[in-house]
């Protein structure tokens, strides 16, 4: 109930309290307004000011349909950046699909992108959609992009170009709308000269590149990291809460983390 008013009730009476009631709708607008702006997602565990400074430009890249390219040693995370990215673009509702290229076999990374229909090569028995299909109107994250093998990065290039795909034994295009993240910790401009891969594609995927700083550079972030993963294996395990020692805690700070957070 927002007012009450008594019969036979006085014109002005009414009028104010209309007007009571404009104010009331106008701050309930507002407040509507404010609480629709979406919070960043993050998964990150800690933090640190070169972190701050990645995050930024995912930040401002996030907003966009440009492809990215993350940068940066093996185990900087760069998966979580790149799930960072889908959960903070408008996107976020659509399939997020990774897939890692040094992971496949080679004979079947086409295959695993691309789909295939039945009978199309020996053991294709049913048709089945590629990770193009699955991430449709979403974000597919080609890991360790490095590793494509040449003859497909021809195939992959073109369906950026032209937003289509085409199953393995089938006449019929698809048309795509995704967005691409891809990644790699190898010198891609050493693999273009050495004919390993294609410089049109590199291109097509660098439109905005994105440096990951290794652990060693993001000292901050070790022991909030590491307490917060304590923290968490012993709710899993049931433990009595632990903590790290004065002496661990140097040990954990003085280590180079050759394999960054990974093995951390």
């Amino acid at each position: 109930v927002k007012d009450f008013l008594l019969k036979p009730f006085d014109v002005d009476t009414l009028i104010t309290a209309i007007k009571r009631e404009d104010k009331i709708q106008k701050v309930k607008q507002t407040a509507l307004k404010t609480n629709k702006k979406p919070k960043k997602l993050n998964a990150f565990l800690g933090s640190s000011d070169e972190l701050k400074k990645a995050l930024n430009i995912a930040d401002k890249a996030s907003k966009t349909d440009a492809s990215i390219l993350l940068l940066g040693e093996s185990g900087v995370g760069k998966e979580l950046f790149a799930s960072y990215i889908h959960k903070n673009s408008l996107r976020l509702k659509k399939p997020f699909v990774a897939i890692n290229m040094a992971a496949i076999p080679e004979n079947l990374i086409e295959s695993e992108l691309f789909g295939f229909e039945k009978g199309a090569f020996t053991d294709a028995s049913e048709a089945k959609a590629g990770q193009f299909e699955l991430a449709n109107g979403g974000t597919l994250f080609l890991d360790e992009i490095a590793e494509m093998p040449y003859s497909v990065q021809a195939k992959l290039l073109r369906a950026l170009q032209e937003k289509e795909i085409r199953r393995l034994g089938s006449p019929k295009v698809i048309k795509i709308d995704i967005r691409v993240i891809s990644a790699t910790n190898a010198n891609l401009t050493d693999k273009i000269k050495d004919g390993e891969f294609r410089e049109d594609l590199y291109y097509r995927l660098n439109t905005i590149p994105l440096h990951i700083p290794s652990l060693k550079e993001r000292k901050d972030e070790i022991l909030q990291i590491a307490e917060k993963t304590l923290e968490a294996n012993c709710n899993k395990y049931n433990f009595e809460q632990k903590f790290f020692s004065q002496d661990a805690q140097k040990q954990l700070l003085s280590y180079s983390w050759p394999g960054n957070i990974r093995e951390l």
